[in-house]
């Protein structure tokens, strides 16, 4: 899509938003328009409920809610990875079924992927999957679960047939938490937030209606979503006013007015947690060190990276050059965005950065930007997995010795 058509984006917008933004409206009302307008999910296929626009005009959507200084659409796992999995390996009842609910914002999804002998190594997990009828009974552990206490919905990775190899006996649902068998245990953070869960399955069920991609093609289904997570972690740019979605986090009776107002205003993301650069700018202005050319250059610094992870994605999107691993690489640049962030800030802010957040002279958004900074290197795959992807699959660096790919997962030594 040419400049002009992009520009033609954002004049739509903004007379849409001039006709439909009302500060009295619920957020449930607010994402229904949204939704109805086709405003929600712009990069999913027209099928599936977007318009099936590429990123610049994604982030063009993205900016002018941004700008509008108005709610933007649901937020969470759902939005992020389902929809877009769900959109590529889903049948049209699937579609039909379960996209709607995840872009007008009323259902909450989390991802069921990692099990506590199955990390790095996600296929050789062993949550069991058995055939009951029409059914799935479920039965396993699932750890470090984003948003698992919020979520109605779960993408569920489990093994349906121990005698194929491990990467071939896997199977993607669509699973519901809200069952007997599912019991949601919150795991505390340095931070003090529960961000990540575990969750333990015992005999819960789901319909085999619900298999997305087909018996035995979870392996495949899953790096879709692994790569839509990657890419997303790693994206950026100006975000409008983030509400999560789904009946349990309580937002959807909410005036969105309300919202806004206590988020006080929109905000500029780094795609992590990080401290984005007007932000920072904005402090050492506050402190007195705008001048110190060391801090001048280290915030340069933090927004050349910024902008080369931005333009190589842009790139990749319009079909340019391709290494294969755009998702890999956009992960490792967002792990080290945060980094740098977290070393600007205590920079800037000097001793002070030492004190609690509830201590400091400023806001403690540099301090809790500093407890929290090693988590983007581990979630969504971490460093080292990006790593050694785009060693192997695109450098065509040897493997680690292992088995063979085609011995069956029961024969396989077990964590």
């Amino acid at each position: 899509m040419s400049e002009i058509n992009i520009e033609e984006i954002k004049v739509e917008l903004s007379e849409w938003i001039q006709d439909n933004w009302d500060p009295n409206i619920t957020v449930s009302e607010w994402w229904k328009r949204l939704a109805d307008a086709g405003w929600s999910a712009t990069s999913l296929p027209v099928e599936a409920g977007g318009r099936g626009w590429g990123r610049a005009e994604t982030g063009m959507v993205k900016s002018t809610l941004f700008t509008h200084d108005v709610i933007g659409p649901p937020t969470g796992l759902g939005m992020m990875l389902a929809a877009p999995t769900i959109a590529m390996h889903g049948n049209p009842d699937q579609i039909e079924r379960l996209i709607p609910p995840i872009i007008d914002g009323s259902l909450a999804w989390c991802q069921l992927f990692s099990e506590p002998g199955a990390g790095s190594d996600l296929a050789g997990l062993q949550t069991r999957a058995i055939k009951d009828g029409d059914e799935w009974i479920i039965t396993g552990q699932k750890v470090w679960t984003s948003g698992g206490h919020l979520a109605e919905k779960g993408m569920l990775i489990a093994r349906t047939d121990i005698d194929a190899p491990k990467h071939q006996g896997i199977t993607y649902f669509a699973f519901d938490m809200d069952q007997p068998g599912v019991e949601v245990r919150p795991l505390k953070e340095m931070t003090g937030r529960a961000l990540f869960n575990e969750v333990f399955i015992d005999e819960a069920r789901v319909s085999n209606d619900d298999v997305i991609g087909g018996i035995g093609n979870g392996w495949a289904v899953a790096n879709t979503t692994l790569m839509v997570e990657r890419s997303s972690l790693g994206s950026g740019g100006p975000e409008p006013v983030a509400v999560p979605a789904g009946t349990k986090a309580g937002r959807l009776e909410k005036k969105v007015g309300e919202c806004v107002l206590n988020a006080g205003g929109n905000i500029e993301s780094d795609g992590g947690r990080g401290l984005n650069i007007r932000w920072l700018s904005d402090l050492a202005q506050k402190v007195g060190s705008a001048g110190d050319p060391v801090v001048r250059q280290e915030i340069i610094k933090l927004h050349i990276l910024g902008e080369v992870n931005r333009l190589n994605m842009l790139r990749a999107k319009a079909g340019g050059s391709k290494t294969g691993a755009e998702g890999n690489l956009a992960k490792l640049a967002m792990s080290e965005l945060v980094r740098r962030s977290r070393d600007v800030g205590n920079l800037i802010i000097g001793a002070d950065g030492m004190l609690s957040s509830s201590s400091s002279s400023f806001d403690g958004r540099v301090q809790e930007a500093t407890i929290f900074s090693p988590a983007p290197s581990i979630y969504g795959g971490t460093d080292q997995v990006q790593r050694n992807i785009v060693g192997e699959r695109v450098l065509g660096l040897p493997k680690e010795p292992g088995p063979n790919k085609e011995t069956p997962f029961k024969e396989l030594l077990q964590n």
